[in-house]
């Protein structure tokens, strides 16, 4: 039995669920989301809670059950609070600035890179040294947070590049002389 799929998702108050045969459709303060699910899987609204059910025990029924919960829970957390990405850039030289509604990062290569903002996805950048990505879309604050760090990723001798906020890089010994 699949343990994510069986939690109820809890509908917060100016949350409005639409589902027309297997797309589900999220409206809240924050905006709206839609979403295609597998049509073998059930939504069933009661109150201010949403169940998702599997027709059977099969194994490909267990593992759509927990994704589909996953992503209408998402999608519900989305429109309701919003999800944030934070990234920092560590090195000499290195830092980012906003340009309109272009993002150009300077990560030690002979050019600037400039990043386009996609649509849904809020851009800030409280300091030179730092990245907050904000959007409703989980999947989609993650995609541009990957593709920035992809810039510089950090590399094991000194830690410079593109991190996530508190993400661990192991350094490693450079080389020593004899």
């Amino acid at each position: 039995m699949s343990r994510v799929g069986m939690l109820p998702i809890d509908i917060p108050e100016g949350v409005e669920i639409t589902q027309d045969k297997n797309t589900v459709v999220v409206k809240g303060p924050k905006g709206e989301l839609s979403r295609t699910i597998s049509s073998e899987m059930t939504i069933k609204q009661e109150d201010n809670v949403l169940i998702v059910e599997r027709p059977s025990d099969k194994q490909e029924h267990k593992a759509l059950h927990g994704t589909t919960r996953s992503l209408v829970n998402s999608m519900v957390e989305g429109v309701s609070k919003g999800f944030e990405k934070a990234l920092e850039i560590r090195g000499v030289g290195y830092r980012a600035q906003k340009q309109g509604e272009k993002v150009v990062v300077n990560a030690g290569y002979s050019h600037p890179i400039e990043i386009e903002n996609r649509e849904g996805i809020d851009i800030e950048i409280p300091t030179n040294t730092r990245i907050v990505i904000k959007g409703i879309d989980k999947e989609l604050v993650g995609a541009v947070a990957a593709n920035i760090r992809a810039i510089r990723p950090p590399e094991p001798y000194k830690g410079k590049g593109i991190r996530y906020e508190n993400e661990p890089v192991r350094t490693k010994e450079g080389k020593s002389a004899k």
